[in-house]
């Protein structure tokens, strides 16, 4: 029997997703009452609005993100964040700075690696925004190095966001290497033996956007 786990946020009207970025707004652009001069009696519609900046909710990142010559989401290749191989690494929430080590010997090639802090469960609280988890710049360039196709992680971001040079992000997306930031639910996937799929709109000229990243076990 095929069990789809759910791993991204809800997005809803002004929700937080990171300090200092806006909500977003969610409204009707053809309510349903306005729709009925439209059509058929008993027959409505609704056609919504939703204005946001692309860092909302579970969403993915694009080499266009961090690099001006990178793929953005309408040329990322579908075979990156879909139907991979995935890999849960479980860490202790209390260690902010993730180094190597976390990874003891796995075989990440080639698979989407996901990193379960337990950071989720303060999403919607003031707690979620400081002393967040992250990969160390070390871990980037370990994942680089022993080829992963995708890296997500459930906290804040997948670096320090009092480092400036951001060098996951760097690392990463310079090698190809898409990032799934904000997940949750990690802790319902078993280590290994599932797939998982995280795709965003192919929107061009952007590099990030809100993904419905799921995994899939048989």
């Amino acid at each position: 029997m095929t069990e789809f786990i759910e791993l991204s946020h809800i997005i809803e009207d002004g929700m937080l997703t990171y300090t200092g970025l806006p909500g977003p707004s969610i409204r009707d652009h053809l309510s349903r009452e306005a729709s009925r001069e439209h059509y058929a009696p008993d027959t409505t519609f609704q056609i919504g609005k939703i204005e946001m900046v692309a860092n909302t909710g579970t969403y993915i990142d694009a080499p266009f993100h961090r690099y001006e010559a990178g793929n953005d989401l309408s040329t990322l290749d579908i075979a990156s964040m879909a139907n991979l191989d995935g890999l849960v690494i479980h860490v202790d929430e209390a260690t902010r700075a993730l180094k190597p080590e976390i990874f003891n010997g796995r075989d990440v090639a080639d698979k989407a690696v996901l990193i379960h802090t337990g950071w989720s469960r303060h999403w919607g609280g003031d707690r979620y925004f400081d002393d967040h988890p992250y990969l160390t710049r070390q871990s980037a360039e370990y994942l680089k190095s022993a080829g992963a196709a995708l890296v997500g992680i459930d906290s804040l971001n997948i670096d320090d966001n009092t480092d400036g040079t951001r060098p996951a992000h760097t690392i990463l997306l310079g090698a190809d290497i898409p990032i799934v930031e904000h997940l949750c639910n990690l802790a319902a996937l078993p280590g290994a033996g599932f797939k998982f799929f995280a795709v965003p709109a192919p929107v061009k000229g952007m590099g990030s956007f809100p993904v419905r990243a799921f995994a899939v076990i048989k």
